[in-house]
């Protein structure tokens, strides 16, 4: 099918709340043009305060019957809801690739690896079922419960428009709660689809409400006192206010936050296997993502294969993300893409080579559009320190760093601050052990580049990429969403009671 390079006309985002569209009353609104092109997208509103009020207002009512929705209820509009994504994929993909510039590709997958979460969401009940344990004391048992814990509320970045709304609300949803979701000011597209879809999945009103704006939307998730619980995904800068924000009124928050993941290839790896793997998920997504590996260390003699990740990675075509064979997309913003372009030139000054040079490429008929090609940064000035090595670029910038030993490259990457995921390239067992064991990040790859785990697991960002106890999606998102509720039973009072009355 073809993908529109702009919508027909620019349009007015509407806020979700109590299960329709609703057009703001905002005085402000953000303005939205295509990363590829800069035409009009859309106006988001900066929703104002009723209208911010209203949407928890809704789902605080809706909480009060959803809770008592049996969980085999919730779960069928989960399928309903899963089944609707599945045909509307390329819906989805495209109002992504338009809004946020990935490659049609990576939108289509965005949407899948939302997609397995809800799938998981489907068979919540065995996740949900409490423990017990007879015998605590003479006559008594203990049971434990987990229930709903009210309000949730979801906080979304650019960079997964539709896989991070789909991490948070279909598990907070499906184990009873109601949800207010604030996806990013600048791709809104995706999250208000799947708002509408699961609506039409059968969801009642107010269960899911979504609202718009920046900081002051953001200000008022962490405040507002019948939100409970907040999930966030995005920058460190962010993360850390909403962590102490949101915590220092009460509620449960998880924040998963920046990265900066090393990937490792000794020289025993298979060669062209790892090349390939450390161009793609270096320079895939333009780089803008949590996983995205931005450091290669090289072991010895795997230092000469330098070339042949700058050869593979100077063949990639940059482009616009609608467009058959584009390997990488634009930059969300212009500012963005600045930003980048800025710390690559810093590192430059303080003595980096820039082995291949992204930085003004040229796009044919898109010059306006914010692109950076591949680009590596490589010498003995690469290390701690230097800005495009300390700082998550979020772009398509790959620092080339080489050692002696697996030790010191074991030591580099545990010097680093976040701990969101690391991988290691090797035929050796008892390497691929060892790093395994010795490395502290929460995700980690064996000869696979992108260790982000299937939602049967959880999301296990560690160190500065995650604040919170409890991690995203899998086992752990029962307890996100739920409160551990324990009750004392006196059997022998209970049975002699029984007894009494059938007396």
């Amino acid at each position: 099918m073809p993908y529109p390079q702009r919508h027909p006309r620019q349009f007015d985002v509407c806020n979700f709340i109590d299960g329709e569209a609703r057009e703001s009353a905002a005085t402000s609104w953000i303005d939205i043009n295509s990363p590829a092109n800069q035409a009009p997208v859309c106006r988001v509103p900066r929703s104002t305060s009723a209208e911010m009020e209203a949407a928890v207002s809704s789902a605080k009512e809706a909480f009060s019957s959803w809770r008592d929705v049996p969980v085999q209820h919730r779960s069928r509009v989960m399928f309903k809801l899963q089944g609707l994504i599945r045909e509307r994929t390329e819906e989805l993909a495209a109002s992504i690739t338009l809004e946020q510039g990935k490659t049609l590709a990576d939108a289509r997958g965005d949407v899948f690896r939302g997609l397995e979460v809800v799938e998981q969401a489907c068979g919540v009940g065995a996740a949900m079922m409490g423990e017990t344990l007879g015998g605590v004391a003479a006559g008594m048992d203990t049971y434990s419960y987990r229930e709903p814990i009210g309000v949730c509320a979801g906080i979304c970045p650019f960079n997964f428009p539709a896989m991070i709304p789909l991490w948070m609300f279909p598990l907070a949803i499906a184990a009873g709660n109601t949800f207010v979701m604030k996806p990013s000011e600048k791709c809104p597209g995706a999250a208000m689809k799947l708002a509408s879809m699961a609506s039409e999945a059968g969801l009642p009103d107010g269960v899911l409400n979504v609202i718009h704006g920046g900081h002051e939307a953001v200000d008022f998730v962490c405040d507002s006192p019948d939100i409970k619980a907040i999930s966030f995904v995005g920058g460190n800068q962010a993360g850390e206010h909403i962590f102490a924000r949101g915590t220092a009124a009460g509620k449960r928050v998880q924040s998963n936050m920046g990265a900066k993941n090393h990937v490792v290839v000794l020289p025993d790896a298979e060669r062209d296997a790892a090349v390939s793997a450390v161009i793609g998920a270096s320079f895939g997504a333009a780089g803008q993502r949590c996983m995205a590996l931005s450091v290669a260390v090289l072991v010895g003699e795997a230092g000469g294969w330098a070339q042949d990740i700058v050869r593979g990675a100077s063949a990639l075509k940059v482009g616009p993300g609608w467009k058959e064979g584009v390997d990488v997309g634009p930059m969300i913003t212009r500012e963005a893409r600045e930003r980048a372009e800025r710390l690559v030139q810093e590192s430059q000054d303080a003595g980096a080579d820039v082995v291949l040079d992204g930085r003004g490429v040229a796009v044919d008929g898109y010059e306006s559009g914010n692109f950076v090609g591949p680009t590596i940064l490589s010498g003995k000035q690469v290390g701690p320190g230097m800005s495009a090595y300390d700082s998550e670029v979020f772009g398509p910038v790959l620092c080339l760093v080489t050692v002696g030993t697996l030790e010191e490259a074991v030591g580099l990457v545990n010097s680093c601050s976040y701990g969101n995921g690391t991988s290691i390239f090797t035929r050796s067992g008892a390497a691929a052990r060892r790093f395994q064991r010795e490395i502290h990040a929460g995700q980690v790859g064996i000869n696979v580049p992108v260790p982000v785990p299937l939602p049967f697991f959880s999301f296990t960002g560690s160190g500065a990429s995650f604040r919170g106890d409890i991690n995203f999606y899998g086992k752990q998102a029962r307890m996100e969403y739920r409160w551990s509720e324990i009750q004392h039973d006196l059997v022998a009072t209970i049975t002699g009671g029984i007894r009494k009355a059938l007396s």
